[in-house]
């Protein structure tokens, strides 16, 4: 794939025929586009040897958000894109608003944060909400009592900076899915990055919501904790 823009959109994919290409189709009107197939068994990979212009990634066996993600910023910085966006591939966010990132230059971690929620049942709301507050005290631990409140921390619709996905690289991350929302985040505050928000709408299709992933983003959020008391302990203090 020539490289036509600064930026690298990053689509994770995993059994998404239905939907992945025109997904892809709508990023493409954008900027440069990034495909990691984590492992499908139906349609996806050969609808997306069928479209044109874009670089794949084919993983053998799944490995989750991490893995995918970890790739695509890989590729990213390898060929020198001053950012990189992350997007579901299953229409949950719609790419038309792929340009509500691009003016946010200066930020380091522009995360959509989900203002607007199509067809969400009222318990993904509530634990939504819930999740967000958890996240957001146990990423306060190392900053002041008036932290900053972030609105969505588990949105994966996202862009990074170059600066941040080297820092990301450079990290032994320990997160197993949707945890590294969190930790990603946990990281570049840590670093004294900037982040910034946009309003998105999202959509809700199917849920990947388990029991498995409730469980991982509970103890990431005991590692952090863990490691910011051990640093107060050690007179280490890392404001956001």
């Amino acid at each position: 794939m020539e490289k036509t823009s600064n930026c690298l959109i990053i689509i994770p994919v995993y059994n998404e025929e239905e939907t992945i290409k025109q997904v892809v189709l709508g990023a493409k009107e954008y900027a440069d586009v990034c495909v990691i197939d984590d492992g499908s068994s139906d349609s996806t990979l050969d609808i997306l040897k069928n479209i044109k212009n874009i670089h794949v990634i084919s993983h053998s066996i799944n490995t989750h958000i991490p893995g995918c993600l970890r790739d695509g910023m890989k590729y990213a910085v390898a060929k020198n894109y001053d950012y990189a966006l992350s997007m579901d591939a299953g229409l949950s966010h719609d790419p038309k608003e792929i340009p509500l990132f691009m003016g946010k230059n200066k930020a380091d971690l522009v995360i959509g944060y989900r203002k607007k929620k199509l067809n969400t049942p009222i318990y993904r709301r509530a634990l939504s909400k819930i999740g967000n507050l958890t996240y957001n005290i146990c990423l306060g631990f190392e900053q002041s009592m008036f932290g900053i409140y972030y609105k969505d921390i588990t949105s994966g619709f996202r862009r990074y900076s170059y600066k941040a996905m080297k820092l990301l690289l450079s990290k032994d991350m320990e997160s197993r899915s949707f945890d590294i929302m969190v930790e990603s985040i946990h990281h570049i505050c840590k670093h004294n990055l900037t982040i910034s928000e946009v309003p998105i709408t999202y959509r809700f299709s199917s849920s990947s919501l388990n029991f498995k992933t409730i469980r991982d983003c509970i103890k990431m959020c005991i590692r952090i904790v863990f490691c910011a008391k051990k640093n107060h302990e050690s007179g280490i203090f890392n404001p956001f």
